[in-house]
């Protein structure tokens, strides 16, 4: 568990913030970070002579420790298993970003979470930190039936609620082996039945798919039940958008009729421009509440996270991208409750 020494007990007062720790002087799991004067603004009044104030400082270690201490917060179970393919045969739109953090989000705050790499870059699996060297039991054995899901997935180090079932190279000859096997379309979709996911349980699972519009796609397309489509803030982000929603209606018509684009994840938004502000409001306009109200920032630490095989949110909990990522997870687990109810 990541701990805050006693030594930065006076950063802490000096951000506004008091905190109870435990006794050796860490913050624990149940620690408390607040404003020293939140009464105060919370009923609207002036602290009172030197009182000090709530600052940026103390608000980044506020978010951070939502994080570092998700028992603070425990999003909401679905009623029964959500398989997600996030798909964009564009890249570059946040696609395996969005997956990678998404499921850590929802891992780290108690829900169980299958990421089923489908990208032969690797570049989840990267991100998670699972080892997906060639001959690496994968996702490419798993798809030509020599191993099942259980047997090829891997616990991210981000957090024990989290799988992987990696890629490999091995994955990108894959799509020509399959042309030639029986049922090319639905060999994903028979390896995470409920039968093959018994001994993982997984409530959500997410499905990366490469940036293409092949037999990988459509294999993950088969086996899901939604589509999550990120979409970057500029104007070429929507060239294809149209050709991939034909796609998607293709395998409703002929493959899977209970597909349906359940969420629209709106990625990489720059305030300063206004052509991010007219991309977002076109998505809304054409899409309504299928995007979610949580946008993400574009953000140094989002991008630099991989790179030290990890998700923003344990690289650097309190940014705004871990909590953007934290805030759209919460969304897409309490649209998930509301569907079990509806």
């Amino acid at each position: 568990m990541n701990v805050y020494p006693d030594p930065l007990q006076p950063v802490f007062q000096a951000a506004g913030v008091s905190r109870e720790t435990d006794p050796e002087g860490a913050v624990g799991a149940g620690a408390v970070l607040r404003p020293a004067a939140e009464s105060n603004l919370a009923n609207n009044v002036e602290p009172a002579g030197d009182s000090t104030v709530w600052t940026p400082i103390a608000e980044e270690a506020a978010r951070a420790t939502r994080v570092l201490h998700p028992d603070s917060l425990q999003l909401p179970r679905p009623d029964r298993r959500r398989v997600m393919v996030v798909a964009n045969q564009k890249g570059g739109v946040g696609k395996t970003t969005s997956t990678v953090n998404l499921a850590a989000a929802l891992a780290i705050h108690g829900l169980k979470v299958l990421v089923i790499d489908l990208d032969p870059q690797g570049n989840a699996s990267t991100a998670l930190a699972v080892e997906h060297r060639s001959g690496t039991p994968s996702v490419y054995e798993v798809l030509i039936g020599e191993l099942s899901v259980a047997e090829a997935a891997q616990v991210s180090n981000q957090s024990p609620n989290l799988y992987c079932v990696p890629a490999t190279i091995d994955l990108a000859g894959a799509e020509i082996e399959l042309v030639s096997m029986v049922a090319r379309e639905s060999r994903l979709k028979e390896a995470l039945s409920p039968e093959a996911l018994d001994s993982i349980k997984p409530d959500y699972v997410f499905i990366d798919c490469p940036p293409s519009l092949g037999l990988l796609t459509v294999n993950a397309m088969v086996a899901a039940q939604e589509v999550l489509i990120p979409i970057q803030c500029e104007y070429y982000a929507l060239e294809g958008l149209g050709q991939l929603l034909r796609n998607i209606e293709l395998v409703q018509a002929h493959l899977n009729p209970t597909l349906n684009v359940s969420t629209i994840l709106l990625t990489m938004y720059d305030g300063r421009t206004k052509l991010a502000d007219q991309v977002t409001s076109e998505v809304r306009g054409h899409f309504g509440d299928t995007v979610l109200k949580t946008v993400i920032p574009r953000s140094v630490k989002v991008s630099e996270a991989p790179g030290f095989g990890q998700t923003v949110l344990t690289y650097d909990p309190g940014s705004r991208g871990a909590m953007s990522y934290l805030d759209a997870a919460r969304e897409i687990a309490e649209f998930g409750a509301e569907m079990g109810s509806a």
